[in-house]
Formats: structure tokens, C-alpha cells, sequence
């Protein structure tokens, strides 16, 4: 989870999430060489009065500032595109967990099990117990097996929200009639916090999403206590 004073993303905790950093990393650079050419000529005309005239109206220097920004949109346009279709590529999930998104809390059913759902609340500042996280905290986490791809269906009983763990890279809107998927595999086990990123009335702020990740005989042994 996040920090005080933190300027960078979380770590990642799903190769879509280590995808997305080094993405961000590749184009950061990018705006970083171009910040400091445009800078650097920016200094180069206000501290100097040399004008050098063949090169105000070249046609070989208009060729070069045409095809190079070009170039540049294309090395950022491909590594996005294969991100974008990489999330949202969906094969053979273990489980599916449905999400219904509610003011102003979130419910799961486990879709795969007979009988397996719960609401999850977050626990007000005056319960929380020593070392737990204020406004992050729930009473029902959702807990998951680590290491295999699980499937999310969200939705919403009522307005707009959003169910959205940054370190795994998820944020998907949960609509009222809609369906949305998104997948999810962790890498590590641990606890994953998020929040909804959607404002949906007076308590937005307090419906915090927290993902367990377990191995997989933790999982099991967790879904037949809880059946």
C-alpha cells in the first residue's frame, strides 16, 4: 500500500501492474528528452543573438521536425496498445468473484461456490484495533489464491463506482445494469487496499476494497469455514 509523502506507484503485485510501470517508466523518458531539447533551445535563443539563415526556411529541417514527432507517437502508441489488450484478455479463470458495488459498501459472491456471500463495511475509527488502518480497514475482506488468474464481474445496485486496487493495477467501473470483467492474478500473497474511485454520494470516502491473497490450501480451507 501507499505511504505518506510517497511519488511513486505502489509496487506491483501482478505482471499487469509491472507492465503498466515499465510503460509509465518508457514514456516518462520520452517527455523527459523532449522537456530538455525544448528547454535546452528555449536557452540557446534568449541567451544568444546568432542567426544562422540557411537554416530558417530548409526543407531538410522541416522533414526532420514532421517525421520525428511521428516517430516518437509510435513508440508510445504500440507498447499502449499491447497493455490495453493484454487487460483485457481473459483466459480460463480458476474463479470468478462477482462485485456489486452499494452506497456505501461492496458485497461479493463467489460464483463458483453454492453458497459463498458476504457484505464487506469498513470498520468505523472507533472499533479499529491497534495497528490497523483508518478509513482502509473492512470487516469482510475478500480473500483470493494467489498465483491464478481470477475473473471480477462488477456491477452496481444503485449509482456510479469504481473498484480499484492500484498495486494490481485494477480500476473498473461498476455501473447500475451493466456488467463489467476485469482479471486479477497475484504474484506474492498479502494484503492489497483500494478504494472506490468514483464519487457516489456523501460516504464515498468511506468504502474501502481489501484484497487477501493466499496460497491456494489457505483459500480452500477459508471457503469451506465459510460455507
Amino acid at each position: 500500500m501507499a505511504y505518506p509523502v510517497q511519488l511513486g506507484f505502489q509496487d506491483a503485485t501482478s505482471p499487469i501492474m509491472e507492465e503498466l510501470l515499465h510503460f509509465h517508466d518508457h514514456t516518462l523518458m520520452i517527455v523527459f528528452l523532449i522537456s530538455s531539447l525544448v528547454l535546452y533551445i528555449i536557452l540557446l535563443m534568449l541567451t544568444t543573438k546568432l542567426t544562422h539563415t540557411s537554416t530558417m526556411d530548409a526543407q531538410e529541417v522541416e522533414t526532420i521536425w514532421t517525421i520525428l514527432p511521428a516517430i516518437i507517437l509510435i513508440m508510445i502508441a504500440l507498447p499502449s496498445l499491447r497493455i490495453l489488450y493484454m487487460m483485457d484478455e481473459i483466459n480460463n479463470p480458476s474463479l470468478t468473484v462477482k462485485t456489486m458495488g452499494h452506497q456505501w459498501y461492496w458485497s461479493y459472491e463467489y460464483t463458483d461456490y453454492e453458497d459463498l456471500s458476504f457484505d464487506s463495511y469498513m470498520i468505523p475509527t472507533s472499533e479499529l484495533k491497534p495497528g490497523e488502518l483508518r478509513l482502509l480497514e473492512v470487516d469482510n475482506r475478500a480473500v483470493l489464491p494467489m498465483e491464478m488468474t481470477i475473473r471480477m464481474l462488477i456491477s452496481s445496485e444503485d449509482v456510479l463506482h469504481s473498484w480499484a486496487v492500484p498495486s494490481l493495477g485494477l480500476k473498473t467501473d461498476a455501473i447500475p445494469g451493466r456488467l463489467n470483467q476485469t482479471t486479477l492474478m497475484s504474484t506474492r500473497p498479502g494484503l492489497f487496499y483500494g478504494q472506490c474511485s468514483e464519487i457516489c454520494g456523501s460516504n464515498h470516502s468511506f468504502m474501502p476494497i481489501v484484497l487477501e491473497l493466499v496460497p491456494l490450501e489457505y483459500f480452500e480451507k477459508w471457503s469451506a469455514s465459510m460455507l
